[in-house]
């Protein structure tokens, strides 16, 4: 297909050209997440998600069918979120035969293998956006007729949500969908904030998120202004982490948590048996064995730098599903954020009845609890 130059072949192009590689629709001109124009036929048939995960916003609008445009897709969805993969493949079992990649950020996406998929478009996350540029991929792709689009629930998620929800909506011809889902997001959100805001002189606690706890026995990965970070200040915290760390993601090391005393403890985790085995993650998801995660978010705080802080000794320490972090669900993490840093304030306020009705209206696959946990104080 492409030879050792990077150089479209003839056959390459004829494949793509000749046989049918893009289906008949609208030709329209859009503008993804990055400001790149792009012009692709809509609705899209046949679609290559850039990551598994990416099914997150799939299924809010394809939910009868979520996999019915999938032609192929990153490997990480198992890996990532391996309760999360069950669920699905056990209500879709024809998601266990779609092609699988390798990610552009490292190197293993295979393009050879999209061109014999004859995808409409594919969709990236923004964060591989450096990586694509650097190897030519957008250009490659193009002399055989394949656009690539942006999107981004991850690097800067509270600002481009919405319009990549709508983008997507306009790919798939689900519009209305989008909409919908756009709106029941930010109606969400604006019952944390509108209480908030109601509050004169509101006391914000200080919180420190630690990134993938016991994925390492680093310590400690967190975030910056953005993301997880983000989440906080909207819950009605001060992130410890702001400040520190340049940008959406970094490390703080346990001398700056000890300094900081923070008032809270947020560690996000997920079940990844398949990354680390019998690691010491905490495995929150969907269905996850809370007592299990407990007892492993308690063993976290025995680690230098966690055992003598405000926020352990008075049993604020908490485990969040992880991969919020990157999905259009983040307004339920705000509000069990919130719940957490001002349970007076938000005592009538139901997360897992959020999330719930996330998944009655928009999800194929049913609710089951075991994202969030916390610990008690100490005795």
């Amino acid at each position: 297909m492409f030879n050792v130059y990077g150089v479209v072949t003839a056959a390459a192009l004829s494949l793509a050209l000749f046989s049918g590689a893009a289906n008949a629709g609208e030709k329209v001109k859009i503008k993804d997440i990055t400001g790149r124009e792009v012009e692709v036929s809509v609705p899209v048939e046949r679609v290559i998600l850039g990551e598994g995960r990416q099914i997150y916003f799939t299924a809010a609008l394809d939910t009868e069918q979520p996999f019915k445009r999938i032609v192929g897709w990153r490997d990480d969805f198992q890996k990532a979120d391996l309760d999360g993969y069950n669920i699905y493949l056990k209500k879709f079992p024809e998601m266990g035969k779609i092609p699988t990649f390798g990610g552009m950020k490292d190197g293993t996406f295979d393009i050879e293998q999209a061109v014999t998929l004859k995808p409409d478009v594919i969709i990236m996350n923004i964060d591989a956006k450096s990586a694509t540029e650097e190897s030519g991929y957008i250009e490659k792709l193009a002399k055989v007729g394949i656009p690539l689009v942006y999107v981004d629930f991850r690097e800067k998620a509270m600002e481009n949500t919405d319009p990549s929800m709508r983008l997507i909506g306009k790919l798939f011809g689900k519009e209305k969908r989008a909409e919908e889902f756009v709106q029941f997001h930010d109606a969400q959100i604006k019952r944390v904030t509108d209480k908030l805001a109601s509050v004169k002189d509101l006391k914000k606690p200080v919180v420190f998120v630690e990134r993938a706890g016991g994925y390492s026995d680093d310590c400690c990965m967190s975030f910056g202004n953005e993301n997880f970070g983000k989440m906080v200040d909207i819950a009605g915290g001060k992130n410890m982490a702001d400040g520190i760390i340049p940008g959406t993601f970094g490390t703080v090391n346990p001398e700056q948590i000890i300094a900081s005393n923070p008032d809270q403890v947020i560690v996000t985790g997920a079940n990844w048996e398949m990354y680390v085995p019998g690691g010491k993650w905490v495995g929150v998801g969907p269905g996850a064995d809370k007592a299990v995660a407990e007892k492993k978010l308690a063993d976290l705080m025995k680690r230098p730098g966690f055992t003598d802080i405000k926020a352990v000794k008075e049993g604020n320490v908490h485990a969040i599903w992880h991969q919020f972090y990157n999905n259009p669900y983040q307004f339920v993490a705000i509000q069990q954020m919130a719940k957490w840093l001002h349970p007076d304030l938000f005592k009538d306020l139901d997360p897992e009845a959020t999330f719930k009705e996330l998944h009655d209206r928009f999800l194929p696959v049913a609710y089951e609890s075991g994202y969030f946990v916390s610990l008690k104080p100490r005795s």
